[in-house]
């Protein structure tokens, strides 16, 4: 089958790979279509080190053989998480499965991805769409569920000052979760261009306008979605003593930051990571997220597709 492989050290496409077998309680998934996300990117750039595999992990597929028979032919989605659902694993079973200290990540940690023709995945992680929801819809539910993890675990009240740092592919799905909430919020970003698509759901401000050293608006909450780590003493600088700073952002390199005053300001620094795929499919179904076209190459035009400045690209398999 045809793959991007990465050797631990650069992409490749081939066209040679073995199509997976599915295991016990696994399906057999036939990609259709499969979506670039930063992360990818930082893979590349050592976030995952020692990984090497085929990449990739947003994706919009079809299920070839299941342990659930229903699902087979079923158009799907698929959590990325791959834990070992034992009791006697601490995080298993108390609830906290996607921290298993034995997990696999699609496409990032021991488990290869969807930048190939066909993946397979443990049956409980597959979701079916929706049959009047098409594919380049389909396709935003992994970032929107990831949207949805933080009001989980920092629930947001009406006319809360949240700010929102960045103006990606996922801040944009941000954006729209976090006003669905009717808090109060404000993007920070750096391209005007891309702030106006945020001017539905938010207040916009451009960051090279603040005056870092002088007085600037604050918040109890800011999330901080840039992908960058020179951004998070902003994000910090933003948020109100004893506020909270949700850090959205993966990366490669490491950040620094003054801990000291952290500690003084009291503030809470709260990590996000992947969330609920019931919610984010039921609000994509409701038309309730507006979404940016997607930017389609075929895969042995990955390194294009990876060059894109496109809001959202995707791989056809």
């Amino acid at each position: 089958m045809r793959a991007i492989y990465f050797d631990g050290t650069k992409a490749s496409f081939e066209t040679d790979r073995a199509i997976p077998e599915a295991g016990i309680d696994e399906s057999l998934i036939k990609v259709d279509l499969a979506a670039l996300c930063n992360t990818d990117r930082e893979v590349m750039r050592g976030y995952s080190p020692g990984f090497a595999g085929v990449m990739g992990h947003e994706f919009v597929g079809t299920v070839m053989r299941s342990s659930d028979t229903e699902l087979e032919g079923k158009r799907v989605v698929g959590e990325i998480n791959l834990s070992c659902f034992s009791d006697d694993c601490l995080y298993c079973a108390t609830g906290r499965d996607h921290h298993c200290e034995s997990r696999t990540t699609l496409g990032i940690v021991d488990k290869d991805g969807c930048f190939a023709d066909y993946i397979t995945l443990p049956t409980r992680l597959v979701h079916t769409i929706p049959d009047d929801m098409v594919d380049e819809v389909a396709l935003f539910t992994e970032p929107l569920a990831a949207a949805i993890r933080i009001i989980e675990q920092t629930p947001l009240v009406v006319d809360l000052p949240v700010a929102l740092v960045g103006d990606g592919r996922l801040a944009y799905m941000i954006a729209q979760v976090v006003a669905l909430t009717h808090a109060s919020l404000t993007v920070y970003g750096k391209d005007r261009d891309k702030l106006e698509m945020f001017a539905p759901f938010a207040r916009t401000i451009l960051v090279d306008q603040i005056d870092w050293d002088g007085e600037h608006d604050t918040y109890e909450v800011v999330i901080d979605a840039t992908g960058n780590p020179e951004s998070l003493a902003s994000s910090i600088a933003l948020t109100r003593s004893e506020g909270f700073l949700i850090m959205k952002s993966t990366y490669a390199d490491k950040a620094q930051i003054d801990m000291s005053e952290v500690v003084v300001r009291e503030l809470t620094i709260r990590g996000s990571r992947c969330g609920p795929f019931a919610p984010a499919l039921d609000l994509l179904e409701r038309g309730l997220i507006t979404l940016p076209p997607v930017e389609i190459f075929l895969p042995q035009d990955f390194e294009k597709a990876f060059a894109s400045q496109a809001f959202k690209v995707a791989l056809d398999f």
